[in-house]
């Protein structure tokens, strides 16, 4: 490749899975590298990872997707990062790794039912237009205060995954809005920190310990030294604060302007839509920001393709099976005619937004049923948890008459017709794959300068691949599934508190019995 061609690095850090792609200024991928980190339980609903291993995962696949560029890194001229939000992630006072909590932990059920209960669940949502919830950053410091104080004790800051890999690349310690709004810890609209938010969650003393807040677009230092010699980039390379991951896939797929929806099928169902003013409303999960008149209302929980994620693991990548396993689980949906007698799925393997407690299970399971019925029963119980979040945001009095659908789920050939099914509108899926990465590579083309906004470099950067519209005629047969599948919900919704309350299912791993405060 010719010297003068330039590129743009981005990282998308997920639960497991760490990416790094190189782009050229079109938002052309031209290289990808991958890995897949090692999640622990070290007790139930604990869900942890190893720093270390994180970023080592992180300099591997840098280096990879360089040599396999075969570029010189001088062409790269930017660089950001993307992280799932949420969860904690610490250092210690001498800024060494403390604890990796992810983002599907439950461990912090029971504080964030208490706190919600303590009266300053209206008075949080006032401040930062988001209530207590289990995997919350604040929810899980606080549980951290409570539960394990020695460790608390130690922390030198509080950070979010994107913002480790950050502080690694330039030794700074920084977060940026998109990040610090969505985990419920910025004072809205201000995008600000604020102590009185802090003393509501019980955490009156941390301002100290929260990292320096910046712009997702603002160049936070350059690649060091040491890390130029592990990872093959380029000693100075610029490197902005980066985004939440939701808003990164919103912008990497095409999505940038008001009353634009979003729908990421990944780890998480996300469902979204940009506005130029925050949405108050307590019918809604929560709001983000990545900017001065840039918000964006989300509703969503660990529900949607991390359910086939764990089919396709526990059930598919058997001994022998040396195939695409997701592709198998595509031709399989593919294979077999929807029936209003086919299983019902409920999509709640880390719980749902209407509780921790919820879990997943097959229902109306018969003789005849094969294994392609229950793989589209969880494609379908998936889309149906994405429907209910999007009617939470109509609910709000947010409307929408189509979406752009990202994530893992959006590569299936079988998943995006469903979603415009059920959803009764016409689906677009953007050309780019890892649409995160693209979208911080968009952050940092406008933090160096390259576009002068993020209008113009989503305008210059992504393009749409697909498009799919409903298919009236299965109009009624979805209403009828989707009823069936809410009812379910509803009806177990006492069951499983009952089960939880007996101890057989573990939201917590300890039991809360400090006072808040």
């Amino acid at each position: 490749m010719a010297e003068r061609t330039t590129y743009l690095l981005g990282l998308d850090a997920g639960n497991t899975v760490i990416k790094a792609v190189l782009f050229d200024l079109n938002g052309r991928q031209v290289a990808a590298s991958a890995l897949d980190g090692q999640t622990s339980t070290p007790q139930p609903g604990h869900v942890e990872r190893d720093l270390a291993e994180l970023w080592r995962n992180t300099s591997t696949v840098i280096r990879d997707c360089i040599e396999k560029a075969s570029i010189n890194s001088h062409q790269i001229i930017g660089i950001g990062c993307s992280g799932h939000g949420n969860g904690l992630y610490l250092l210690d006072k001498a800024d060494e790794p403390l604890l990796g909590i992810q983002s599907l932990d439950t461990r912090g059920a029971a504080l964030a039912e208490k706190l919600g209960a303590s009266g300053n669940a209206q008075a949080l949502h006032r401040l930062c237009l988001q209530k207590p919830w289990p995997s919350q950053t604040a929810t899980l410091l606080a549980w951290v205060k409570r539960n394990t104080p020695e460790i608390y004790r130690q922390i030198g800051t509080v950070m979010l995954c994107k913002d480790y890999i950050a502080y690694k690349l330039t030794g700074r310690r920084t977060t940026d809005i998109s990040d610090m709004s969505g985990c419920g810890l910025l004072r809205l609209p201000d995008c600000c920190y604020d102590d009185d938010l802090n003393a509501l969650y019980g955490l009156p003393e941390i301002r100290p310990l929260l990292p320096e807040l910046l712009d997702p677009t603002q160049v936070i230092g350059g690649v060091t030294a040491e890390v130029a010699e592990t990872t093959g980039l380029t000693q100075g390379t610029p490197v902005v604060a980066g985004l939440f991951d939701v808003v990164a896939c919103a912008l990497g797929s095409g999505v940038v302007q008001n009353a634009q929806a979003s729908i990421i099928a990944g780890t998480w169902s996300v469902n979204q839509v940009i506005s130029a003013k925050p949405l108050v409303s307590e019918k809604i999960f929560h709001v983000s920001s990545f900017g001065k008149e840039r918000f964006v209302s989300i509703e969503s929980s660990a529900t949607s393709a991390a359910n086939l994620e764990w089919y396709a693991r526990e059930f598919v990548e058997r001994a022998g099976f040396d195939a695409d396993p997701f592709a198998y689980c595509n031709q399989l949906v593919s294979s077999i005619s929807p029936s209003i007698d086919d299983p019902v799925y409920l999509p709640f393997l880390y719980g749902a937004a209407k509780g921790a407690q919820m879990r997943a299970g097959y229902f109306g399971m018969a003789g005849w049923h094969k294994e392609a019925h229950m793989l589209r029963a969880v494609f379908e119980g998936v889309v149906f948890e994405h429907k209910r979040h999007c009617d939470q945001l109509a609910a709000a009095g947010i409307h929408f008459d189509t979406a752009t659908l990202a994530g893992g789920g959006s590569r299936s050939q079988v998943w995006p017709q469903m979603f415009s099914d059920i959803l009764e509108i016409p689906v677009t899926v953007a050309k780019a794959s890892e649409t995160g990465a693209l979208g911080v590579a968009i952050a940092a083309a406008v933090g160096i300068g390259q576009y002068a906004d993020y209008e113009a470099a989503v305008g210059a950067m992504t393009q749409s691949d697909r498009h799919y519209v409903p298919n009236l005629s299965l109009s009624g047969h979805y209403a009828e599934r989707y009823k069936i599948y809410s009812d379910l919900s509803e009806v177990l919704l006492p069951l499983w508190n009952r089960m939880s309350r007996a101890g057989l299912l573990a939201n917590d791993g300890t039991t809360v019995t400090n006072e808040l405060g």
